[in-house]
């Protein structure tokens, strides 16, 4: 096996940009590398060996997990552990791991919601399958809606206590239910750092509340899916692609396949195109314009997914005239 030699030059000028993080005294890339699907056991290790160590080679240091990332279920964590251990080691003080906990984990009825149990217990076996004593950033992966807030959040306080955890998020929580976290939380001393969201081109429901929300707190914000699980990379506009997630019989991305979809979808891809931009890269390019967000995750099948993931950067300028036409295709 070749031993890893990080990038020497993966902070030069340009390589990636850093957003600070809400309030805090932490900044992430603009880019996050998110483990929810092509890190699992299914996939081939050594193609994830080679975006994680191309992702931090181009100044990608945030690197985002859940306990039931996979498939199957943990197995993204077992993945970024071997190669962690085996070749990032060194480099553990210039990352931003983190994980989440919260949706169906293990069979009965603790395997799954937001309850102490549950939070604190997910957490020691992700630590073990990350091959971690911490992580830099733990988040409670929803509100489950039965499980009082207070519960949820003195475990995310005891947590941070315990040194398993030297920061925590919210992901998928309701305006009204986020506001009254931060509030607990806040009131124990312990600063929610970051919110994680659904946020896209198709999907712009953050823009109603959410926004607002982190500005006024102070919180950052990460933008989770924002390809639409692979809708805006436009693979979908002549059919379904054999190795696609529609394909392994995703039902959130068939569910969206609607002909209206793919309309608007082809439409921005007009757009893509007089920007000498792919679509996929577009998509990224917009929300990473919008000065709320903090961080977008993107979960590449391939390295070359990758690499044209990090050109986005550099794209984030737009003319009012695509804005008025993008907001008119959306609309």
């Amino acid at each position: 096996m070749t031993e890893y030699t990080a990038n020497p030059d993966r902070y030069a000028d340009g390589m990636m940009n850093y957003r600070q993080c809400g309030n805090s005294g932490i900044k992430l890339p603009e880019l996050t590398l998110g483990f929810w699907w092509n890190f699992g056991a299914v996939n081939d290790y050594s193609e994830s060996l080679a975006k994680v160590t191309y992702a931090f080679d181009h100044g990608i240091t945030c690197f985002d997990l859940a306990n039931n990332y996979g498939p199957p279920f943990g197995s993204a964590e077992e993945t970024f552990g071997k190669i962690y251990s085996e070749n990032l080691r060194a480099h553990r003080h210039e990352m931003i791991i983190t994980t989440k906990a919260g949706y169906n984990m293990w069979q009965g009825p603790y395997g799954s919601g937001s309850s102490r149990k549950m939070l604190i217990t997910s957490l020691d076996e992700s630590l073990r399958r990350m091959r971690l004593d911490y992580v830099d950033i733990f988040y409670s992966h929803r509100y489950d809606g039965f499980t009082p807030i207070e519960e949820t959040m003195q475990a995310l306080v005891d947590i941070v206590h315990s040194g398993k955890a030297l920061y925590v998020g919210l992901s998928n929580y309701p305006a009204d239910k986020l506001i009254a976290a931060v509030a607990y939380l806040r009131s124990r001393d312990v600063n929610p750092i970051i919110y994680q969201g659904k946020y896209n081109m198709l999907v712009r429901d953050a823009e109603e509340k959410h926004f607002d929300i982190m500005s006024d707190l102070g919180i950052g914000f990460t933008a989770f899916s924002p390809l639409a699980q692979g809708i805006l990379s436009g693979k979908y506009n002549d059919g379904i692609p054999s190795d696609s997630r529609a394909a392994a019989l995703n039902p959130l991305v068939k569910d969206m396949l609607t002909t209206d979809t793919l309309k608007r979808v082809r439409l921005l891809k007009s757009i893509a195109d007089r920007r000498n931009q792919t679509l996929a890269r577009m998509a990224l390019s917009w929300i990473l314009a919008k000065k709320v967000i903090t961080s977008v995750i993107i979960g590449p099948r391939t390295v070359e997914q990758l690499a044209d993931s990090l050109l986005a950067m550099k794209e984030t300028e737009f003319s009012a005239e695509e804005l008025i036409e993008i907001n008119r295709i959306l609309l």
